[in-house]
């Protein structure tokens, strides 16, 4: 208002202005009890409706129907099988397994175990007339003889021989491709179909396209799993989630993914409920065999690794939400961990998807390398387990690299991976806060339902089926339904991976930070397995502390 306005105009102006004030407050109260009330409402819809909640209901609904079965029947359901073993590969591994059956054969004599000396005698002959039928018998019974052996030592050395070379006799290709394999295959299918229509139909997605796209992403999956069977593929640690990747991408990057496909192509769907289902393997009661010393490595890898990604991103200029994804992924277990921290941050899906595949394909040659360098340079079993399970980004990369040291190194790097599983729900509800907090508008208090939707429900389930798994049910209850639901989680995590190779795109990739993202997380890789390895040897070397005993 000009300077000379009468005072009385000044007056009624402000009286104008405070009641329009009090008016715009008011309206403003009102609007925020309706935003309330329709988020209270819709955070109620999610239940049944949200990508978050269904993979908590269809991974914890699965368990308890594999509880439920084996209860009333005693029994569990019969997966279908992937393993096989050519001719060839089985004549190499029994020729080079040969000198262990002799050794075995020697010592049985020494110590006066007869019975055992005899089977270890006619697997010795069935392995030199090359037989692998007689081979697979002769193996059956030393494996059965090895149960009545005195020597604890030797009978647990006969079983495992006996066991190794009965299972590899009957891994024939054949039996992958029979009758009856490929009709356990189509149940999984006809049963996944069923949940995935459920779960589409909740959402309000198209039923009949997913009906229709979903047989193709099954088969893509399916012929991943057989690929990952191969003895030889199997020996060099390459992983089932990475064949799904490599066949998703050339379809996706060759012909294109079809449009009618794309409704079944639902990565999230897929590996949210087999996140929970994973759950069911993270007990604590294995990851307390390390004592404390395995969450100790956990927490100062996932600390310090995840502040310097974060930091090196900043430095190269890539957004906060693209950060963390990268930051969680490196530093924690790689894809479960990014998938968890997108749902925090609610992060784009296609930067999820650059994710992603930067993981598998940086951990192949790390799978593959860091065993032979522990070999190489004479670490000890203990610390190269420690060493494998705090870098590589998947349990099953673990378990496969492990093998290639030693019993010792794969129990011990399951154990550290267990501990940094344990981290996706803190990482995630973190995240959340901070992300919350972010978004608050100064001096206003952030919102606890903001930090409660964007919390990601499955980790709920992660954690339901582990403290299930870890507290409450009996052992023989957890040996029977164990690697049937195992089996299940797998056909998840198939299904995800599959997705995302046809879902991405190279050219799509490449416009996404023009390759800073990705000298963030190889650099940040970099860092992590030096990390690691000093704080391995620290903790797993005898240094600081005895070296814990599995």
């Amino acid at each position: 208002m000009p300077p000379d306005t009468p005072a009385a105009e000044v007056k009624e102006r402000l009286k104008n202005l405070k009641a329009e004030h009090e008016e715009l407050m008011g309206l403003k109260g009102q609007w925020e009890a309706r935003e309330k009330a329709e988020l209270e409402v819709s955070q109620w819809q999610a239940l049944y409706k949200s990508e978050d909640w269904l993979g908590c209901w269809i991974g914890l609904g699965i368990i308890a129907v594999a509880i439920l079965y084996f209860s009333l029947t005693g029994l569990s359901y019969k997966a279908p099988a992937f393993r096989w073993t050519t001719a060839g590969e089985f004549q190499s591994h029994i020729t080079a397994m040969a000198p262990v059956v002799d050794q075995l054969v020697k010592q049985a004599g020494d110590k006066g175990e007869t019975g055992l000396q005899e089977q270890a005698q006619a697997l010795q002959k069935a392995i030199a007339a090359k037989d692998r039928k007689a081979v697979g018998a002769a193996a059956k019974k030393l494996e059965a003889a090895a149960k009545t052996a005195k020597d604890k030592d030797l009978k647990a050395k006969a079983g495992m021989v006996g066991k190794d070379f009965s299972a590899q006799a009957g891994r024939l290709p054949d039996k992958v491709l029979a009758a009856d394999n490929i009709k356990y295959s189509l149940y999984i299918l006809v049963a996944y179909l069923f949940i995935g229509v459920i779960g589409m139909a909740l959402m309000g997605q198209p039923v009949g396209f997913f009906i229709t796209g979903f047989p193709f992403v099954f088969l893509i999956s399916w012929v991943s799993l057989f690929l990952a069977g191969n003895y030889t593929i199997h020996e060099y640690g390459l992983e089932y989630v990475l064949f799904c990747l490599i066949l998703g991408l050339l379809v996706s990057n060759t012909v294109g993914t079809p449009r009618w496909m794309m409704p079944a192509v639902r990565t999230e769907f897929y590996i949210k409920a087999g996140l929970v289902i994973l759950g069911a393997r993270v007990l604590f009661g294995v990851i307390m065999k390390a004592g404390a010393l395995g969450m100790v490595q956990a927490l100062a890898v996932v600390g310090v690794v995840w502040y310097a990604c974060w930091w090196l991103c900043k430095k190269l200029g890539i957004d906060d939400d693209f950060a963390a994804m990268l930051s969680s992924s490196v530093s924690i277990c790689g894809v479960s961990a990014a998938i968890a921290t997108a749902g925090a941050v609610k992060g784009d899906p296609k930067k999820l998807s650059y994710v992603t595949s930067i993981v598998l394909m940086c951990a192949v040659p790390m799978m593959v390398l860091m065993p032979l360098i522990s070999k190489a340079v004479g670490m000890p079993d203990a610390v190269a387990g420690a060493w494998l399970g705090g870098t590589l980004d998947t349990s099953g990369s673990v378990v496969a690299a492990g093998a290639l040291i030693s019993d010792l190194a794969m129990k011990v790097g399951v154990t550290v991976k267990m501990s940094q599983n344990v981290l996706i729900g803190v990482a995630a509800f973190i995240l959340s806060v901070v992300w919350t907090l972010k978004g608050a508008k100064e001096g206003e208090q952030a919102s606890l339902w903001e930090i409660w939707y964007r919390f990601p429900k499955f980790v709920l389930g992660f954690l339901a089926s582990s403290l299930l798994f870890s507290f409450v049910l009996s052992e023989p209850v957890i040996k029977a339904i164990g690697k049937p639901v195992q089996s299940l989680e797998v056909w998840f995590f198939a299904l995800a991976f599959t997705s995302i190779g046809l879902e991405t795109r190279f050219m799509d990739l490449a416009a996404l930070g023009g390759g800073r993202p990705a000298v963030a997380f190889l650099a940040a890789q970099g860092f992590n397995v030096f990390w690691t390895l000093l704080l391995a040897y620290l903790l797993f070397g005898g240094i600081l502390f005895p070296s814990p005993v599995f």
